[in-house]
């Protein structure tokens, strides 16, 4: 064959399977209001119960304990529009975050309501937020109406960030409608100062995260938006709100979206150091021009350079990874680093974000949450910003299939010194009830224990136990709320009481924390700090981070499990900018330490010592 007639076959048949494969990508028709992997065939457990609302068994290690009434948690209750749920809006949910609000050395814990129609009439009082304070004796009290903290709006997400730097943790939390920033007041006490400040908005916000973007010393913002949502005109079917009707799940009628409904944009918020910020969003280059559906966000340094990515799930679209160039601005390398869509080139109906070292070599790796009838996403970091699905290989897939997903995190629950995974889920159609899906509304979480070879198994839900609770859950927050060096875990649950699961995992192995605390310029509560611990020929790498989860924000004290080792050969910490990382020798383990930049160790808390020392 001549060279030329050669060349046009070969660019012929390149067109062909471009062609093809396109036609293949196409979907055939409307696949619905949010993004699947298919159906699968549903699977039930010996007593014929929907997998996600059983599969316990008799006996085996008890890891968690349910302690959600004898703590006071259950004085409180989620509110979030109609038992029904006729409309998106009423089934989202909110986050939960975990912060030492009055700088006793306890985490406290606040817990983001929604709101009801009857309130939003005038006809009832609106639901409050709750501050749960700690106790020191395994209760909480809320506080929430006499801290100033109740929001009293259709509230969905929430970060901790000092961001004024003057040593006490402030709040944000997102709504739909105006959010707020309740600056502490050092007495117990919190000011909403959102409006000016320059950062209510007034869309329908999600999962916040803050972080120092530019290096300045200052914590910014970051606030994802959801979907353009009018209570006067809500989406349903035929209403002008809904595009094209995305009003179906597996061919039966649910309310609309968020495919089909008018994306918000994104926002980042500039600190300006004055108790103000500036909207920077499109300067910085992750304003989310294509309107995607973002629910959850966190700043993190991902490739080491001491300046913070971005990342944002969104719901039923692309993810965002956001390249931090600093100088100010962003460069959007979510498909060039394999973060944007899963294995199968499909974006996933993302719900929550973790990160975490598991394969303890220094990189962190990321877990997405999302719908059922999908599996859940393990992004394995390969380095230079680079990501590879391993889900599957890592045995993160098949059990999370039937499970609808929204909080997560990576941690150590029995710390023997390697990351695992927990998983908070919940449905969002109440009309899964009716059918026989293998799936329910109600779901119980899921905890996959790290084997130490880059794979994961998941641990049976013991009857009775923490891991058999079947709650509609939404935000989770990880942290250490008895200061017995465990992760405990606590869930916000759509129209529900919150679950406080206490760890008791029986193991004996040593732990330490760290509560860091950055000097001159820099965050004073040290968002954005990595700390790296060498035990043996382990290192374990742990990040203070903010926001994340679905909505939620976690445990600003950084943990890890040391297995059986009794000491610790070395200590590094790479404070946010770059620069010289920072050794410190640590004395002893088994306890929680206070490291403020340029000092060393300033203060301990040893619940097992004699005298044991406070915060």
């Amino acid at each position: 064959m001549p060279r030329c007639g050669l060349y046009a076959w070969i660019g012929v048949t390149i067109a062909l399977l471009l062609c093809c494969d396109a036609i293949a990508q196409q979907p055939t028709a409307p696949q619905g209001g949010a993004s699947t992997g298919g159906v699968f065939a549903p699977i039930h457990d010996a007593e014929h119960r929907a997998i996600t609302a059983g599969g316990f068994v008799k006996d085996g290690p008890v890891v968690f304990e349910d302690v959600s009434g004898q703590a006071g948690l259950t004085s409180w209750r989620y509110a979030g529009g109609s038992a029904e749920k006729r409309y998106i809006a009423e089934s989202l949910g909110s986050g939960v975050a975990l912060l030492d609000y009055d700088n006793d050395g306890w985490l406290d814990i606040y817990l983001v309501n929604g709101m009801t129609y009857d309130a939003m009439n005038g006809k009832a009082e609106s639901p409050h937020a709750a501050l749960f304070h700690n106790n020191h004796d395994g209760t909480f009290t809320n506080v929430g109406a006499k801290a100033g903290v109740p929001n009293d709006r259709w509230g969905v997400g929430v970060a901790v960030g000092d961001y004024d730097n003057d040593g006490w943790p402030d709040l944000y939390v997102t709504n739909l409608g105006k959010n707020r920033l309740y600056h502490n007041e050092h007495n117990g006490t919190f000011t909403d100062v959102a409006e000016k400040a320059g950062v209510a908005l007034g869309g329908w916000s999600t999962g916040p995260t803050f972080g120092d973007y530019d290096g300045d010393g200052r914590l910014d913002l970051f606030v994802p938006g959801y979907t353009y949502y009018d209570f006067h005109n809500p989406p349903a079917v035929g209403s002008n709100a809904v595009v094209s009707n995305y009003c179906q799940f597996r061919g039966v009628n649910v309310f609309c979206g968020p495919r089909g409904l008018k994306g918000e944009h994104d926002h980042l918020f500039h600190n300006n150091g004055d108790g103000n910020f500036t909207d920077v969003s499109q300067k910085a280059g992750v304003a989310d021009t294509a309107g995607y559906y973002g629910l959850a966000s966190l700043f993190v340094d991902l490739n080491g350079d001491g300046k913070p990515e971005l990342l944002v799930a969104n719901d039923s679209t692309p993810n965002y990874l956001y390249r931090n160039k600093g100088d100010g601005t962003f460069e959007d390398l979510s498909f060039e680093s394999g973060y944007a869509v899963n294995h199968d080139g499909r974006e996933t109906a993302t719900m929550g974000i973790a990160v975490g070292d598991d394969r303890n070599n220094g990189r962190l790796d990321i877990l997405d949450t999302d719908f059922s009838d999908d599996y859940k996403v393990l992004y394995r970091n390969d380095g230079d910003l680079n990501f590879s699905d391993s889900s599957y290989e890592a045995g993160v897939a098949k059990d999370t299939i039937p499970f609808l997903s929204w909080g997560d995190g990576f941690m150590d629950y029995d710390n023997d010194g390697w990351k695992d995974i927990f998983i908070a889920s919940g449905h969002v159609y109440r009309q899964v009830e009716d059918h026989d899906w293998g799936t329910s509304f109600a779901q119980r979480p899921l905890l996959l224990r790290n084997v130490g070879n880059g794979k994961f198994a998941l641990v049976p839900a013991v009857q009775g136990t923490g891991l058999a609770v079947v709650v509609p859950a939404r935000g989770a927050a990880f942290g250490d709320l008895f200061n017995d060096g465990k992760i405990d875990v606590v869930l916000n649950n759509l129209d529900s009481t919150p679950t406080l699961l206490r760890n008791v995992n029986p193991d004996q192995h040593h732990w330490i924390e760290f509560r860091l605390i950055g000097g001159a310029g820099q965050p004073r509560d040290a968002v954005g700090a990595a700390i790296f611990v060498t035990t043996g020929k382990i290192t374990q790498r742990g990040d203070v981070l903010s926001g994340g989860s679905f909505a939620s924000s976690s445990d600003p004290r950084v943990h890890f499990g040391l297995g059986d080792a009794a000491s610790i050969d070395s200590l590094e910490i790479r404070w946010p900018r770059g620069g010289p990382a920072e050794k410190v020798v640590i004395p002893a383990v088994d306890r929680i330490l206070t490291i403020e930049q340029g000092r060393g160790i300033t203060n301990e808390y040893c619940p097992k010592c004699p005298t044991g020392k406070h915060q």
